[in-house]
This record gives C-alpha cells, sequence and structure tokens, in this order.
C-alpha cells in the first residue's frame, strides 16, 4: 500500500488504513482526482481516498472500514458515466470497481454468464459472442459501462419491449451490503436484497457479481430508420411494433426526434445511416413542423439467410407502417458492429474533442397518456431547435418490469423513454453548460405545470422532498431497505437520498 500524502488528507482517514489487509491499491488523490468528476462534468468532490479493489472481499473490507467512522462514505465508481456526481464521494471513499479483475464464465449449457460486477459491457459482449455463440438479451445502447453501473439503474435499449430491461435479465448477483455483508441473492434467495439491488442506485449494496441470461447470437442485423413529419402516426407504429406477439416484430425498436433543418448535428443529416445515403428534404411534406421524427428498427439474420428471405421478413414487419416512403434508409452490418454503433459514435467524438466536454444530460419516464403533449410542449417548442445530440423517444411496456424491484415508473402499460443526451461543443455554437442546464429544468419544471406522469430516469434530487416525491408509494419501502442493508447510510452518498448516519423512524427525516 503506497504512503499517503498526508498534506492532502482529512487526518481521521489515515489510522482507518492502518492495519487492513487489502490485496488492492489505495491513492490519496489531490483536488484532480479523476474520482472527483464524472462524464457530466458538472459537479465535482474531492475524495479522501481512491481504493482499487483486487476482489470481493476487498470491497468488504472497505465498507466495514467506513462503518467505523462516524462520517465516512463509500461509493462504487464504474467506468465513470454518471451525469449528475452519482457514483461520487465528497470526501469519503471510492471503489474503483473496474480493477477487480474482470471475470467472465459462460456456461453454454444452462445459457447464462457470471460476470464481474465492474466488466464491461462491451467486454461480456466479445467474450459471449466470440467465444461462445451466446450474447445477453437486454443491451444498453452504450456498452461502456459496467455490469454494476447499469443494474443498479435499470439498463434500456431497443430489446427491452421484449425481454424487459438488464434488471430482468439477471437471476442471481453477489452483493457487499452496507453492513460489510457478502451475500448471494436471487428470486429465491435474500430475495429483499435482490429485488432491492436491481434498480436500487447503489444504495443497499455493491454489485461484485452478477448471472446474466444469454440466448443465441445472431449473425448480422438488417437496420433501418423511416421517417415521420407527423407525431401521433410515429408513436402509433412504434407502439405497434412492441405490443405484437413475440416473434412477430422486428428485435429492435427506438426512435428520435431531429430538427426539420439541414444543421449537421441536429438536423437531416443525422438521419441516414451510411455515408452515401442522402436525405431528400424534398420529399418532407409542406405540413410538418419544426422538428420530424425517426422510427430505427433492426432485424436479426444468420449469414445462412438468403437475402430474399431477409427482405421478404422486412417487408412483412414494416408492411402499414405510415412513414415517408422516400425517406427510408438501411444498412446490414455485422451484430456485434451494431450493438457497438455508440462505440463507433464515441470514438468520432474524442477525435473532435467533444467526448471530454460537459454533458448535462436528462433521461426521463413519460406515460404513453401524456406523451403528445410533452410532444407539443417540448420537443415542438422548447426544444425545437436540438440538443446538439440525439433526442431518444421509443416505448416501453411496464408489463416487462418486476414492480417488487426498486425501479419506478409511470402508469399504465405504455410508457416512453425520453433521452436528450445533449453534447457542449468546444466552440461557439449552440446553448452553454449553464443555459442547457436551465433548460432541462424548464423541461422537467413543464412537465411538472401541466401535470404529466412522468420520472426521471438516472434519477438526481438534491432534496428529500424531491426523492419522497420520485418514489411516491414506493419511498416507505425504499427507506425499510436502507434500514436493512446500509442501515448508517455509507453507500452511495452522491445520490444524496440519505444523510450518514440517518435514523429511519425520525420524522424530520
Amino acid at each position: 500500500m503506497p504512503e499517503p500524502d498526508t498534506a492532502d488528507q482529512d487526518g481521521d482517514v489515515l489510522p482507518l488504513f492502518n492495519g487492513v489487509d487489502l490485496h488492492g491499491t489505495v491513492e490519496f488523490p489531490g483536488c484532480g482526482s479523476y474520482a472527483g468528476k464524472d462524464f457530466g462534468d458538472l459537479q465535482f468532490s474531492k475524495p479522501l481516498a481512491v481504493i482499487r479493489p483486487a476482489n470481493t472481499d476487498d470491497v468488504a473490507k472497505v465498507i466495514r472500514l467506513a462503518s467505523r467512522s462516524p462520517h465516512l462514505t463509500v461509493a462504487a465508481s464504474g467506468n465513470g458515466h454518471s451525469v449528475n456526481g452519482q457514483a461520487m464521494a465528497h470526501r469519503g471513499l471510492v471503489l474503483d470497481m473496474k480493477a477487480v479483475e474482470s471475470e467472465i464464465h459462460v456456461d453454454p449449457t444452462t445459457a447464462v454468464a457470471d460476470v464481474s460486477g465492474g466488466a464491461l459491457w462491451e467486454d461480456v459482449l466479445r467474450h459471449c459472442v466470440l467465444g461462445h455463440g451466446l450474447a445477453p438479451r437486454s443491451w444498453t445502447d452504450y456498452l461502456g459501462l459496467t455490469v454494476g453501473g447499469t443494474l443498479s439503474n435499470a439498463g434500456v435499449s431497443g430489446q427491452a419491449f421484449i425481454y424487459g430491461p438488464q434488471t430482468e435479465n439477471v437471476t442471481e448477483m453477489e452483493v457487499v451490503t452496507g453492513n460489510g455483508d457478502v451475500l448471494v441473492c436471487s428470486k429465491n434467495q435474500n430475495t429483499e436484497l435482490f429485488f432491492g439491488v436491481l434498480g436500487g442506485l447503489g444504495q443497499f449494496g455493491v454489485i461484485t457479481r452478477a448471472r446474466v441470461l444469454l440466448q443465441p447470437a445472431p449473425d448480422m442485423v438488417r437496420w433501418i430508420r423511416v421517417v415521420y413529419s407527423d407525431f401521433s402516426e410515429f408513436t402509433r407504429d412504434a407502439e405497434s411494433l412492441v405490443t405484437r406477439p413475440e416473434g412477430d416484430s422486428f428485435d429492435y425498436v427506438e426512435g428520435f426526434v431531429f430538427v426539420n433543418s439541414d444543421d449537421p448535428v441536429n438536423g437531416w443529416m443525422s438521419v441516414p445511416l451510411d455515408p452515401d445515403q442522402y436525405f431528400d428534404p424534398a420529399r418532407i411534406p409542406r405540413s410538418a413542423g419544426p422538428v420530424l421524427y425517426c422510427l430505427e428498427v433492426a432485424l436479426h439474420y444468420k449469414n445462412e439467410d438468403s437475402p430474399s428471405e431477409v427482405d421478404m421478413r422486412v417487408e412483412k414487419l414494416i408492411g402499414g407502417l405510415r412513414f415517408i416512403e422516400e425517406l427510408r434508409f438501411r444498412v446490414d452490418v455485422g451484430y456485434i458492429e451494431f450493438l457497438l454503433r455508440v462505440k463507433r459514435a464515441e470514438e468520432e467524438a474524442k477525435a473532435n474533442g467533444i467526448w471530454d466536454a460537459p454533458h448535462p444530460w436528462l433521461n426521463l419516464f413519460v406515460s404513453k397518456t401524456d406523451i403528445a403533449d410533452f410532444d407539443r410542449v417540448v420537443f415542438k417548442n422548447i426544444l425545437k431547435h436540438g440538443v446538439g445530440g440525439p433526442m431518444l423517444v421509443y416505448p416501453l411496456l411496464r408489463s416487462k418490469w418486476d414492480n417488487r424491484k426498486s425501479v419506478v415508473l409511470p402508469q399504465g402499460e405504455i410508457f416512453y423513454l425520453v433521452a436528450l443526451l445533449r453534447f457542449c461543443f468546444p466552440y461557439p455554437k449552440g446553448l452553454s453548460v449553464g443555459e442547457m442546464v436551465v433548460q432541462n429544468q424548464e423541461i422537467i419544471q413543464s412537465c411538472t405545470k401541466n401535470g404529466f406522469d412522468f420520472k426521471l430516469y438516472l434519477p438526481h434530487y438534491n432534496t428529500r422532498e424531491g426523492w419522497k416525491h420520485h418514489f411516491g408509494n414506493q419511498w416507505t419501502r425504499f427507506q425499510d431497505r436502507k434500514a436493512t442493508f446500509d442501515p448508517m447510510a455509507i453507500l452511495a452518498p452522491g445520490q444524496k437520498i440519505f444523510p450518514r448516519n440517518w435514523q429511519p423512524h425520525d420524522i424530520n427525516f
């Protein structure tokens, strides 16, 4: 263990590490520590120490160590892609979960994989597909995230209407609770911990291993985008696709909003799937408004499937959809290439200097009952000039989510993911970071004022009242789980839900 720079530390923490036998390493970083900021680049903190645990036992030792102090907290950090400081621990301890040796063990006979909580989904993808011809069933759009990180939130993408989010595709986990206990949990063992941790925002335990369901991986993907000028037709077709019987729809359904202009980032050219494809604006109806809509679908197939057979399947599935016929784009790509599509965007953004800029992202779940009004108030008005990045919107099915887990959703069977994936460009263009944050607040306030049924996804609130309103009638259950599995509120302080040493029965809390 390295000697700390005692001039830069809270003296209280140093004696705690004496005699703690960790197989991993401990760093006492300065103010510029990577653990003090995240992908959002909006909030900053200074942890007292960054621990790179070698194994689950190290994680448990660090949490037990923190419990011996009246104020220390512990945050598990994955690949640093939070946008509001959720994985930070100001003057606390940060666990770099990527440091734990990444283990991916596939059992082809039962079609499951046991993976480390700090493993990246992109590594799980390659290992399972290339080594065994199998793949997890549910994904996120971006795979440079850790398994434990997405399972602590939900993990959604275009497959969720079939299989549910990633939290619905895990059968067992190893978790280190806020008590420092290492527990294996499933639907039949330590069930309250299992349901609590999935979507639990890191409040009840650190996921060190997860057993993920697999299925046979396809070889290829027919990737299609079609354009709409009318939001009601866009949502009607999207909802039709996600509510068809299993096997009678595409394997992936998403959608996004784009600006009806030649803006190179927000406009027409954000739709074509290949540089050689041309978006002809003359095809847009004169009645179109300031924004247009793109329905994005994909069909899996095998190398031995004939092109004509794939064409027939696609035409059968897409027949009857009411998109603008002349604005249809397609490419055929390998399955791994398709799932890593955002990785290519990341590489381009890094080359352009955009990836490391602030990302004031906003993610919402909006009920079907309010999505048309949301379009009118937000997309067609507040965001009619775009956000300098993708504006995703696509339907999900509540019946695919187990309500025993900690994620909170709007009411009704169909609700929409709305993801405003803002990028701040390093040159004078569009809104400043501060203006984007203010615009996000305006969107949330508009939803509240109009009485929309919505929930923040990847939520962040600064007040107890905000969190109580977020959880609604699930707040008591959430508090009870905290009292059981992390009674001293050691874990995930960056979420700002429970203060250290909170009292669950304190009426002032």
